[in-house]
């Protein structure tokens, strides 16, 4: 018998017992501006949401020498993404969402007189992730907080060859940090 307890038998018990994330066991839950504009986006526009990921966080490195060897000291917590998070949608038929996003960064910054609501976002900015086990129950909660849009990405039509494909969009948001809520 093997010294490391991980055979296939081993892989198989621990797999059927916890199962597996899948790629579409994830939804967005809500998106709110924090009041920069009356943009409000609901659970119909949410719907639309085809591709998102978890954020990401890290803990600096800190390295202090001692008589040539560096120790790995744990530092500050960084959020690496957090100055783009993306958001790709199905472009719906009136483009409603895509409208969202554009009056949303117009309310941010506004080119024809140069003002906007471009101060750092509040608290109440921000955008609920959740996961789900494979019958759609929430498993964990995720907030990014301090949400602001950074761009709205086009809509590609393709007029000669298009053949009835669906559009779609992303949206680039940043953040200051996310935390856990279940």
């Amino acid at each position: 018998m093997a010294d490391v307890n991980q055979l296939i038998t081993d892989f198989y018990r621990v797999a059927t017992n916890r199962e597996f994330t899948r790629d579409f066991n994830f939804r967005v839950l809500s998106i709110n501006t924090g009041g920069v504009s009356n943009v409000t986006f609901d659970q119909d526009d949410l719907v639309y949401v085809k591709t998102a990921t978890l954020p990401e966080r890290a803990i600096t490195n800190v390295p202090v020498p001692y008589m040539g060897l560096n120790f790995n000291i744990p530092g500050n917590a960084t959020y690496p993404g957090s100055e783009a998070y993306s958001l790709t949608f199905y472009a719906d038929a009136q483009s409603k969402i895509r409208q969202k996003f554009e009056q949303w960064s117009q309310a941010v910054f506004d080119d024809s007189s140069s003002t906007g609501n471009y101060f750092a976002p509040k608290q109440t900015a921000i955008i609920d992730l959740v996961t789900l086990d494979n019958q759609m129950n929430k498993q964990a909660q995720y907030q990014l907080v301090g949400v602001s849009v950074r761009s709205v990405g086009p809509l590609t039509y393709n007029i000669a060859e298009g053949v009835g494909n669906t559009i779609e969009f992303t949206s680039t948001i940043s953040y200051h940090y996310w935390r856990k809520l279940s």
